[in-house]
């Protein structure tokens, strides 16, 4: 049935979800209720209008030709007509839905069936609060003490028990909302971090603020709809309930409603026809100034250095203004809405008694049907003009739906193929092998030393704009076949490890990695935003093996220019990605538990570090020394303190502890994209050694002469000429390959 409701709810109502419910429950309740119950909806109110950050942009080399920047008067969106009003009803039901049906399906439905069964109680206790109403003005009216004195306990009698179901009911609602917005943020992320989809929406701006929908959204749906949906059944009862009251008085009072009704809804719809749009694109604008100080706030340093103070400035009142100027057009045309809905709400006031005040003066009625009357016609009246009194908050909602809506589109075919060009042809390939040791002349057993880890066949990278970067690339790499990417700027060096990332798409060519049995591979999709193809090997040297690549693994690892620095403990910081989930958990364990089973860490299909133990903080403290990096720890006290690492620690300091935990991931195979060009030479010399010495393989991007004695082959890449159709690239051996 909750379903069902939640279907129905189009248009809904948005923040003043508590409101809608209030309204129906305040009609028939005691002014000393009402009055007490107005300023914590008021509270709820103010919620709905937060903007949250959205992400932080990826840094690219000038090959890449789609940044990500919020821009305020970039896509703005354009609402047209009322065709949308389908599109509106598939993403309320394709949004609202999943949950429903979910593995919390039965605990859910439980708990919207007893909201359900308070709300029905919450009605009937109107139905009496309208029938004592009507004795204690009767009684009132008659100078009947004794039988004021009598109604008069009734009435605190049915306070005493019918407050707990008004609160009750509002307490099981939010408890239920809460669980839902709990599922459905889980869910949202989960699809947002897959196939790495987060990179694709920011990278070619696909969407705008996809944090904001996460977070604020996604909180408003939530609530709002499963306000509105009890709001609907509570509408159905109350007509059931108070139609037979109201037709019973005065049959031509129930015409007078149904006209007053549709004439109201009538011209709402007219006045408040602009509200939708508006609010879309309030919620933007609004996300794009919170992201503007955000920036600010991230580049304090390297705004400060400029002196681009005056500048920031002009940009920042530019995204404000923008708002400023939205949010006054919503202003005005919620001002002349207000005129019209002002009116309606308080003419209903006088006009019931009005109606039949006739009666009462021929003597028809008592006066205490007067006060019947004005309730039933209220509650009747309040189920038939929800959209003229929550026009402003459908319209609000209506545009929550839109953008959440939007968002579960782009997830949708994110998970069934890439968002991006469809001509895309680069292939990622991965090869799992099982190595054969081979006998020497004297039958004793060798290691394979020559062991192929990636084989770049006929690979052509292109701009999105299909300009052409590399033009028929092939080369292999071997164990211990260190190269060196080297070029002018913009030639495509970082996009080519980015294709071997799988980040890189645009272009043709087939790009293989082979990893040994019981070695698993970092990247978790193929260029096309699909899970890698998997095969197998078999020659002289190869032994067939079937095994499933995991997502988080250690075969091949990717060190950009500027590391990430992950939330968390130092030990964290060092873990990561490698034993990322197993640090999370050991955190979590401390903690008390008591979150919905949903909520809980989902344990890693696959076992990472199977056949590499995690590391000790023994490890740690010497991977530390290894690096360099040793007196970090007298400088913040321990492996577990907290701190915001990309400002404490230098840019310098952060490639060195990115090394520390490349070298206790021991991967086959690392791409280096200028991964020490703020480190001094020394330094760098020492990190290259440490490397070499751990077995790891690696391909370096880099611009300096002095790594070019780390590596022994170098790859000169450069700008391509439109008009040839010659290769841009090749292979020089390093003679003094001395490390």
């Amino acid at each position: 049935m909750g379903v069902v409701l939640l279907q129905a709810c189009v248009p809904c109502a948005t923040h003043t979800h508590v409101a809608l419910l209030s309204k129906h429950s305040s009609a028939t309740m005691p002014p000393s209720l009402v009055a007490n119950a107005e300023p914590h909806r008021r509270s709820r109110r103010r919620r709905w209008r937060r903007s949250t950050i959205v992400s932080a942009e990826p840094t690219s080399d000038s090959s890449t030709t789609t940044l990500t920047s919020s821009n305020p008067e970039k896509n703005d969106v354009k609402r047209e007509g009322l065709d949308e009003k389908s599109t509106l009803l598939r993403r309320l039901w394709k949004v609202a839905a999943p949950y429903w049906f979910s593995d919390d399906k039965v605990q859910a439905r439980l708990q919207l069936a007893a909201v359900f069964a308070l709300t029905l109680g919450t009605t009937g206790i109107s139905v009496g609060f309208s029938f004592l109403g009507r004795d204690f003005y009767n009684a009132l009216a008659n100078k009947d003490q004794e039988q004021f004195t009598k109604q008069l306990l009734y009435y605190l009698g049915g306070f005493a028990g019918g407050i707990p179901f008004f609160v009750l009911r509002d307490y099981a609602r939010e408890i239920l909302s809460l669980r839902w917005r709990s599922w459905m943020t889980k869910y949202y992320m989960e699809r947002y971090l897959e196939n790495q989809t987060f990179y694709k929406i920011q990278s070619q701006s696909i969407i705008d603020n996809p944090d904001q929908r996460i977070v604020d959204d996604l909180s408003s749906f939530t609530g709002t709809a499963l306000s509105f949906s009890l709001t609907l059944f509570n509408a159905a009862v109350d007509l059931i309930s108070f139609s037979n009251i109201l037709y019973g008085i005065y049959p031509p009072l129930f015409v007078v409603l149904l006209v007053y009704s549709i004439g109201g809804t009538t011209i709402s719809i007219f006045l408040g026809r602009g509200l939708v749009s508006l609010n879309f694109l309030q919620e933007k604008k609004e996300a794009d100034f919170r992201y503007g100080l955000v920036r600010v706030r991230e580049n304090s340093e390297s705004i400060a250095f400029y002196g681009g103070e005056e500048n920031e400035m002009q940009l920042l009142l530019q995204r404000f203004r923008s708002a400023f100027e939205n949010l006054t057009q919503l202003l005005i045309a919620s001002r002349n809405l207000e005129f019209f809905t002002s009116g309606y709400r308080y003419l209903i006031q006088i006009l019931p008694a009005a109606v039949v005040a006739p009666m009462y003066f021929s003597g028809k009625i008592e006066f205490g049907v007067i006060n019947q009357s004005v309730s039933a016609f209220n509650h009747i009246l309040g189920d038939f003009s929800l959209i003229v009194y929550q026009f402003q908050a459908i319209s609000a909602f209506s545009a929550v739906i839109d953008r959440l809506g939007e968002f579960d589109d782009i997830l949708d075919r994110s998970s069934s193929k890439s968002v991006s060009d469809p001509s895309e042809e680069i292939r990622v390939v991965y090869h799992s092998v099982r190595s054969s040791p081979v006998l020497d002349s004297n039958g004793s057993m060798t290691k394979d030393v020559h062991q192929k880890l990636l084989d770049i066949e006929n690979l052509t990278l292109q701009t999105p704009s299909k300009a052409t970067l590399v033009r028929d690339l092939s080369l292999v790499i071997n164990e211990k076949d260190h190269l060196l990417v080297m070029g002018p700027s913009g030639s495509g060096k970082t996009s080519l490890l980015r294709a071997m990332a799988g980040l890189w798409s645009t272009g043709r060519g087939t790009i293989t990695f082979y990893v040994k049995d019981g070695e698993y591979l970092l990247p978790s999709i193929s260029s096309d935003g699909n899970p890698p193809e998997v095969s197998t090997v078999h020659d002289d040297m190869h032994e067939e093996l079937e095994r499933t690549i995991n997502r988080n693994s250690r075969g091949i690892f990717f060190l950009p220019q500027r590391p990430y620095m992950v939330l968390g403990t130092l030990r964290q910081q060092l873990l990561y990605p490698t034993w990322a989930e197993d640090a999370i958990a050991n955190l979590e364990s401390a903690k008390p538990s008591g979150l919905l089973p949903f909520l809980m860490p989902v344990p890693v299909s696959g076992n990472v570090s199977k056949k590499l133990a995690k590391p000790t903080t023994d490890d740690l403290i010497q991977v530390l020394e290894d690096v360099r990096l040793g007196y970090i720890l007298s400088r913040i006290g321990s492996l577990d303190s907290t701190c915001e690492w990309s400002s404490v620690l230098s840019l310098g300091e952060q490639q060195r502890l990115a090394f520390a935990r490349l070298l206790l991931s021991k991967p086959k195979l690392v791409l280096l994209d200028e991964s020490t060009s703020a480190l001094d030479e020394a330094n760098e010399a020492h990190l290259y050694q440490q490397i070499r010495a751990a077995g790891i393989t690696y391909i370096s991007v880099g611009h300096r002469n002095t790594i070019k004695d780390y590596h022994n082959r170098i790859l000169h890449i450069s700008a391509t000429d439109p008009d040839s159709t010659q290769q841009n690239w090749h292979i020089d051996l390093v003679n003094s390959y001395t490390v």
